[in-house]
């Protein structure tokens, strides 16, 4: 049983470290992939992105949303970061969601 205690403290302190890295970590991951959008996609023929304003816009749509009517990436570059930014959102909505789960389905023994 002592392994079983260790191993709820360690989850209860990951989730924990989460709550207090996630929301942190939304500004930062906004930005560098706004910067990356600008770099890699503003002004090429068939793509969405003219400007910094268009970039940002993008990002936080990806971000924030499972689907959107803005075009893809006409980029290699852009794509990857399409790419990381989708999983960046999936990572953070499952992590939340596992952190309401677990949550409500122990209790804290403290």
């Amino acid at each position: 049983m002592p392994i079983a205690k260790a191993l709820r403290r360690a989850l209860l302190e990951h989730r924990v470290a989460l709550g207090k890295v996630a929301p942190g970590a939304f500004p930062v991951v906004s930005k560098i992939g706004s910067v990356l959008v600008y770099l890699f996609e503003n002004g090429k023929k068939g793509g969405d992105v003219h400007g910094f304003g268009d970039a940002v816009f993008f990002t936080l749509v990806q971000l924030l949303t499972v689907s959107s009517s803005l075009k893809n990436p006409v980029t290699a570059a852009g794509k990857v970061v399409h790419v990381v930014l989708e999983a960046w959102a999936i990572f953070i909505v499952t992590a939340v969601a596992g952190s309401f789960a677990s949550f409500f389905t122990s209790g804290d023994s403290s």
